[in-house]
């Protein structure tokens, strides 16, 4: 009776496992299966950073044309700027992209810039701004923008890289500023409850504004020089590139304000304020001097997701779970302490 009962105890364990075992291999197939599907299901690869995908021309057509046929490249400023998905290396890969693979010869013949954000980091607004008006010098095509919501901030400072701004009539344009913070100060309630800690440095303010001491006049003169310096460029870039915008007047009267499309368009941050989708690309194919069917283009960067799986950062495949304590829900966590163009009412509000 032992025996028996011994080995249908072994019997049982070994259907066990080889039904786990079953199990595993089914799964790992799927993902197998799956990878393969995506890399199979890709549109057309025009590098192996970015995807061609064919949009609507401005009579809705999406069909495919020939490779000899004139390009539209619409390049989407959509979210906050700085961030994995919108920054500036993702878009001088864009650009790059668009003079190779399916769009070599010189397909390309302007650019839309599709633009709803708030803004963002002020390296990466700069960058992108300074990439367009290369490659529009460059190759001699002009840059169009479209406001479909939102052109604040650094989107604004991006927006004036293009010859002519076009917006629908609801939105938010302007908010031509720079901010840093907020910062926090806990020192005194440290002391209140005999909390103390301390900061080993070498250097004159290396540990400035540190939120655990009183903070002492003038250690964050530095800082606003930076910040002087990053609004003196942005309300030069502004003023140069929207003519009907006397300096003086941006930085005396409308300041860092917000403005409706209708009265964007009146002060000169937009040439259009009644516009569509359509219209702005009709008038960028005339601009393009394009008389014959034409392609509308975007090149899409895989998915972070995607990216994650493939390179083995997803915590899946890593184990690593990040935790972290975002200390305002309207700013990253990142991003304090960095210079923004930036628009967001809950940084300033009192």
């Amino acid at each position: 009776m032992n025996i028996t009962r011994e080995s249908i105890f072994i019997s049982a364990f070994r259907t066990f496992c080889n039904s786990l075992a079953g199990m595993f291999g089914i799964l790992v197939g799927l993902i197998i299966i799956g990878v393969l599907f995506i890399f199979a299901s890709k549109p057309a690869m025009v590098s192996d950073k970015t995807t061609m995908i064919i949009a609507a021309d401005a009579d809705g057509n999406r069909s495919l044309l020939p490779d000899s046929s004139p390009a539209i490249l619409r390049i989407n400023i959509h979210g906050e700027i700085g961030t994995r998905d919108l920054n500036a290396k993702l878009l001088q890969t864009q650009l790059l992209d668009s003079r190779e693979g399916a769009l070599k010869h010189n397909r390309v013949k302007g650019i839309l810039l599709h633009i709803n954000s708030p803004g963002g980091t002020v390296d990466d607004a700069n960058n992108m701004y300074m990439s367009l008006v290369a490659y529009k010098e460059k190759y001699k095509v002009p840059i169009y923008a479209y406001v479909d919501g939102m052109c604040a901030s650094g989107a604004m400072y991006i927006a004036c890289s293009a010859d002519k701004i076009l917006s629908n009539p609801t939105g938010i344009v302007g908010s031509v500023g720079v901010i840093m913070g907020p910062n926090f100060n806990v020192s005194g309630l440290m002391e209140k409850y005999g909390v103390s800690q301390v900061t080993l440095t070498q250097g004159k303010d290396k540990d400035m504004l540190s939120p655990y001491r009183p903070w002492k006049p003038g250690e964050d003169d530095s800082l606003k020089a930076i910040l002087a310096y990053d609004y003196e460029r942005f309300t030069d870039i502004v003023s140069k590139n929207r003519p009907r915008i006397n300096k003086q007047k941006l930085i005396n009267e409308y300041g860092a304000q917000v403005f409706d499309p209708p009265k964007a368009q009146e002060l000169g941050y937009i040439d259009d304020g009644d516009s569509s989708y359509s219209s702005a690309l009709s008038e960028l194919v005339t601009q393009a001097k394009i008389d014959t069917a034409y392609q509308v283009v975007e090149l899409k960067v895989p998915h972070p997701i995607l990216s994650d799986l493939i390179e083995g950062q997803s915590p899946l495949f890593s184990g690593k779970i990040k935790h972290e304590i975002q200390l305002t829900p309207a700013l990253k966590s990142e991003w304090m302490n960095r210079p923004l163009y930036l628009y967001s009412p809950a940084l300033t509000t009192n």
